[in-house]
């Protein structure tokens, strides 16, 4: 089983709208509603790879219980610790006019310390039974910026494999409880190093350099320039299909569920890099983030090309 941790969970709302224009009234021509945070999104993705998977995170309100039975629908077992308030909903207006994207994030409600411990008493009981444990996202109010070091200190107890997609000062503290796997993009790969941004040449000795902290996997990626890879020492530069992408929202989420479920089957480097790049490629084909058709990830997969370095 892979256990996903969504710590700031949320309903990802789209809104389609023509000409989008500030201070006006607009009408929705469609909508979409989602159980979202980043790592709904890989539990979404995995089970529709094949995978078993339980979604754990902080939910509240009837928002919360919308995230619930939303994935509970698509098959996805789930053990959230309830809070108090609302979870957040995540708005995204498409303008269908010219494709721009405007997005309004809410906060999400503040966790105590006592609901902390609440999760990380969950988190150690569902790894005990998982494989991998995924943990995703942004850390919620109340939570301290070194909450995700502790998660990792945690499963690393057990035998579970941990896996990381953060940022910020979050994705620093978790940097140094070496996780299994992380999943930097390229800025959040400068910010480690303390720049604001690096050149194509600079990318593969980057995502080397983090590896060598003593982190078995580092996956760096690189939007439609498909991704820089250092598995277990060994250098990869994956390229992954030439698409015309619907939506990127997802999309890196929709990574991570391909290495964990690759990863949870044992699979090579270079063919959890492949299904990676391909369930990435897949979401982007869809209008829902953390949505992928099995058909055309299969497909996906013949194509992705995956070199050693």
């Amino acid at each position: 089983m892979i256990t996903t941790v969504t710590l700031n969970a949320a309903i990802d709302k789209t809104y389609y709208v023509n000409q989008f224009e500030l201070g006006g009234v607009q009408r929705v021509a469609r909508q979409i509603a989602e159980p979202g945070g980043k790592g709904n999104n890989v539990a979404k993705v995995i089970t529709l790879l094949g995978g078993e998977v339980t979604a754990t995170g902080f939910v509240a309100g009837s928002s919360g219980s919308f995230i619930e039975s939303s994935l509970n629908n698509r098959g996805i077992q789930t053990s959230f610790v309830r809070v108090a308030g609302e979870s957040r909903v995540c708005l995204n207006i498409i303008d269908e006019s010219n494709g721009t994207s405007t997005e309004l994030l809410e906060q999400g409600p503040t966790i105590s310390d006592n609901q902390i411990t609440e999760m990380k008493q969950t988190i150690h009981r569902l790894a005990l039974q998982s494989s991998v444990v995924v943990l995703s996202g942004s850390l919620p109010p109340g939570a301290p910026a070194d909450l995700y070091a502790d998660l990792i200190g945690i499963i690393q107890s057990t035998k579970a494999r941990v896996f990381l997609d953060t940022s910020g000062a979050a994705l620093t503290s978790g940097l140094q409880a070496r996780p299994h796997f992380v999943k930097p993009n390229e800025h959040e790969l400068a910010g480690w190093l303390g720049q604001d941004q690096l050149n194509e040449s600079e990318w593969a000795e980057a995502a080397q350099k983090l590896a060598a902290e003593g982190i078995p996997q580092v996956c760096v990626t690189l939007g439609d320039r498909g991704a820089i890879a250092f598995i277990d020492g060994q250098g990869y530069r994956v390229i992954p299909p030439n698409i015309q992408a619907v939506n990127t929202v997802g999309c890196g989420d929709s990574f991570v569920a391909g290495m964990a479920f690759a990863e949870e089957r044992g699979d090579s480097p270079a063919e959890k890099l492949r299904i990676a790049s391909a369930a990435a490629a897949a979401n982007a084909m869809s209008d829902k983030a953390g949505h992928i058709e099995y058909k055309l990830f299969q497909d996906y997969v013949k194509q992705v090309q995956v070199v050693a370095l």
